[in-house]
């Protein structure tokens, strides 16, 4: 007679989860053959530590107790010393420590940095020593020391790379490159924007324009160049322009207006254009690149956007130097001076502000001192933008009858040496052999008087020959 395996009981069937009744040998829900229980698996897939896979375990006799007599005394008591420890490969541990070698032999220094949570490997005796590659150093000899593992490169912090060829170097660090958004990749400094400080010299003209102490950003712009008339002769050209604050983006209306008035006088002038005319031309070109910043609203910033509705504006002064003649042209309250290079002559302010102030004193109400201590003084009444009452290009003719110097500023310089005698007191006397240094003095100077506004100042020397004693001590011409 056959015996029948008897299977282990089942709490439920596998193929419908009821729970079947005592002896069934088939499920009564779903006729699940309960008979069919897979055997229990052979395979242990853990393996004693140290032991390389494969290896058979070797066993371990743990030492017994010593024995005792027949009486009711208990057995002594062991304290772990007095037992021989082993290993899991049956190997004897040793009883004390070993001293450290490097503790020994080293010389004093710092101590090893610690990785609380790296992993470590231990050293058995039944592990396989690893393979020495040729080139790296060898291992250093088994201490019963911990041995931290390699970093994973995974989790590694990428070492900051060095900017590349080309690239912008922070000003701060001078390791770090600077990100699209103006901040260092390396140590966050915020960088100077382009426009917080320029210079450009150009021959016998130069430019500087400042951000100043207290704004935020540069919102003046100046565009210097020179060309030629159709006779050959030179022609000289220097273009400033401010931006309106209480407009919305004045910095890009400024920097529109002076690169269309420059573009359109480099255009006319070689054409043999009359320098007034051009001039006034020039101011109705730099009008409607203003005008057209209007109508693209898109390069208006968002906080921008929602704190000021107005249309973008700035001023404009300009001056040119061709064929013996200086010509101004101004719409705003930005100036030009005239500073005689013999200081011996007086110096002359050459434009007319579109002012509240200058208003006041046209129309005989206040005069000059008054008028510009009221608060409403540099209020203006004439800009370029979208939202102008009416475009006045004001423009005026020179000759002047012995050399000098043209400064054409923004009113960040102006404020500071508003007269004509102020001006010329702030010049330095070498300015018209060097313009450029000229201009750093002048924007130096408004910015130890507190620098309260963008500071913009062009400089252009004005050489001719003199004509004799009897001549007029200024710059003789007629305004438009």
């Amino acid at each position: 007679m056959s015996e029948s395996h008897q299977q282990p009981a089942l709490a439920r069937c596998p193929g419908c989860e009821e729970p079947p009744a005592s002896g069934d040998l088939f499920c009564g829900a779903c006729g699940y053959d309960l008979s069919a229980v897979p055997a229990r698996p052979d395979d242990r897939p853990t393996l004693p530590i140290g032991v390389p896979p494969g290896a058979p375990a070797a066993a371990v006799e743990w030492p017994a107790a010593s024995e005792t007599d027949s009486s009711d005394v208990p057995a002594p008591t062991h304290r772990a010393t007095d037992l021989p420890g082993t290993d899991s490969g049956g190997n004897l541990l040793p009883t004390t420590p070993p001293a450290p070698q490097a503790a020994q032999t080293a010389p004093p220094g710092p101590a090893p940095a610690t990785a609380p949570e790296a992993s470590a490997a231990v050293s058995t005796p039944d592990t396989p020593a690893p393979a020495v590659t040729p080139g790296t150093p060898e291992p250093p000899e088994a201490s019963g020391d911990f041995t931290l593992a390699a970093p994973d490169p995974r989790t590694a912090e990428p070492a900051a790379q060095p900017p590349s060829a080309g690239a912008k170097v922070c000003v701060a660090c001078r390791s770090g490159r600077v990100d699209p958004d103006g901040y260092c990749e390396n140590c966050g400094h915020a960088q100077p924007r382009e426009r917080d400080h320029v210079e450009q010299e150009l021959g016998s003209v130069a430019a500087v324009s400042d951000r100043g102490l207290r704004h935020h950003r540069n919102e003046d712009s100046f565009a210097v160049s020179s060309t030629a008339l159709p006779d050959g002769s030179p022609a000289v050209v220097a273009i400033v322009c401010d931006g309106v604050s209480s407009a919305s983006r004045p910095d890009e209306a400024s920097a529109a207006a002076a690169s269309a008035a420059n573009e359109a006088l480099l255009e006319s002038l070689p054409r043999g254009t009359h320098p007034q005319q051009a001039m006034h031309e020039a101011i109705v070109a730099a009008a409607e690149a203003v005008n057209a910043l209007a109508q693209d609203p898109s390069g208006a910033a968002e906080h921008e956007a929602h704190r000021r509705q107005n249309a973008p504006a700035c001023t404009l002064v300009g001056a040119i130097m061709a064929g013996g003649l200086l010509v101004v042209g101004w719409v705003g309250d930005s100036r030009v001076y005239w500073v005689p290079d013999d200081r011996s002559g007086p110096p002359a302010r050459l434009t007319e502000d579109d002012s509240w102030a200058a208003q006041m004193v046209a129309a005989g109400l206040m005069n000059e001192t008054e008028a510009y201590a009221d608060e409403r003084a540099h209020a203006i009444t004439g800009w370029l933008g979208a939202d102008s009452y009416e475009l006045e290009p004001h423009t005026a003719a020179f000759k002047p009858d012995r050399p000098g110097l043209v400064v054409v500023c923004t009113d960040g310089l102006w404020n500071y040496a508003e007269s004509a005698e102020e001006m010329a007191a702030a010049v330095p006397p070498e300015a018209h052999r060097s313009p450029l240094r000229g201009a750093q003095v002048l924007v130096g100077h408004a910015l130890d008087g507190g620098g309260h506004d963008n500071v913009t100042v062009a400089l252009l020397p004005f050489a001719v020959e003199p004509q004799g004693a009897g001549s007029s001590p200024g710059p003789a011409g007629t305004a438009v």
